[in-house]
């Protein structure tokens, strides 16, 4: 599914012909959906880990660049971090540790990316995913979403934001993409991350639904964690918002030919691919995707597609560790070191 052209700011709607007709049918449905979101976080007992949880969620439907957050943060807090995620577009329920050699069809495509980097999770029972990542010897949990599921209690709640998308129209699913109210989600958030493709000293004004957040606000950018291929390019990603990569990519000076987007966590088929592949030749390219996507490939045409790695590099890396030092402290006083 890609995002409606109506979720969106107005000052970002390029078309508007339908949108406000099926906004205002939609409308009733996002009051029903915000009061129940609401009432789970209200009526719903958290139950705390033995270690400590951090989470990255947004406030939106879809993506906004949790995982690069996720990770970065990671590395932040040390070896004897654990990542723990639902494993969206698998089939898993959990608690089971991924490995990097499953498939994405198993335990979904981001927690392939965090094995890489260390001890990984996927559970639909965030609690019973933390109890096990514990028992396997974790001094914290980075949980990568799961900001609006109130049964594991959070000691450290980032939420990453895409400063180009904002929070769109401000309406609650389906009228708009927040996930809850925005008053409510914001009252949880202990900081907001902004992730830019690029970063510049000329920090953007603060958005005005930000205006009452007294909280620490930072700002990041995606970065290759790679070498940018050479060569003419077609470029393919099935993200919640593709152009973030298609920007990337123009943004470290690559030669794109062509751009296909697919909806979030897209299960390529081999048609897909032979029609991407057949693009490419008739361009004299070669394909170029996401980690996340190059996760949803066979082996086969894993070898086939290039990859750009990328991370959340953060402006200000004094205050990103002044936020973590809470949960740093707590770690030093339960294991000596992180």
């Amino acid at each position: 599914m890609r995002p409606p052209e109506f979720w969106k700011h107005k000052d970002q709607i390029e078309s508007r012909d339908a949108a406000v007709v099926l906004k205002a049918l939609l409308t009733p449905v996002s009051w029903a959906y915000a009061a129940v979101a609401a009432q789970r976080q209200r009526t719903t007992i958290s139950r705390h880990a033995p270690v400590p949880v951090v989470c990255i969620g947004n406030f939106t439907v879809g993506g906004a660049g949790k995982t690069p957050i996720s990770r970065a943060i990671r590395a932040k807090l040390g070896p004897h971090t654990h990542t723990l995620s639902r494993g969206y577009g698998g089939r898993a329920i959990g608690p089971l540790r991924v490995t990097p050699d499953m498939e994405a069809s198993e335990v979904g495509d981001e927690p392939l990316l965090h094995a890489r980097d260390g001890a990984a999770w996927v559970s639909q029972d965030r609690y019973a995913g933390a109890l096990a990542a514990a028992q396997a010897g974790a001094h914290v949990i980075v949980m990568d979403d799961g900001f609006q599921n109130p049964a594991l209690a959070k000691d450290l709640c980032i939420v990453a934001v895409d400063p180009a998308y904002g929070v769109g129209n401000g309406q609650v699913f389906p009228a708009g993409p927040l996930r809850e109210r925005l008053t409510d989600g914001l009252a949880r958030a202990d900081a907001i991350v902004m992730l830019h493709n690029t970063w510049s000293e000329d920090t953007p004004e603060q958005p005005d639904w930000l205006e009452s957040f007294s909280k620490p606000v930072l700002h990041a950018s995606l970065s290759p964690a790679g070498e940018t291929p050479t060569g003419t390019l077609v470029a393919f990603a099935g993200l919640a918002r593709p152009e973030k990569f298609f920007d990337t990519l123009e943004a470290v000076g690559a030669d794109v030919a062509d751009v296909v987007p697919y909806p979030d966590h897209h299960p390529y088929s081999e048609d897909d691919l032979n029609w991407l592949a057949q693009m490419a030749e008739e361009r004299g390219a070669r394909l170029i995707t996401t980690e996340k996507d190059a996760a949803r490939l066979s082996p086969a045409w894993r070898e086939r597609v290039a990859v750009l790695p990328v991370a959340a590099r953060f402006a200000d890396e004094a205050a990103l560790d002044a936020l973590l030092a809470p949960i740093q402290s707590r770690i030093t006083a339960a294991h000596g070191e992180a």
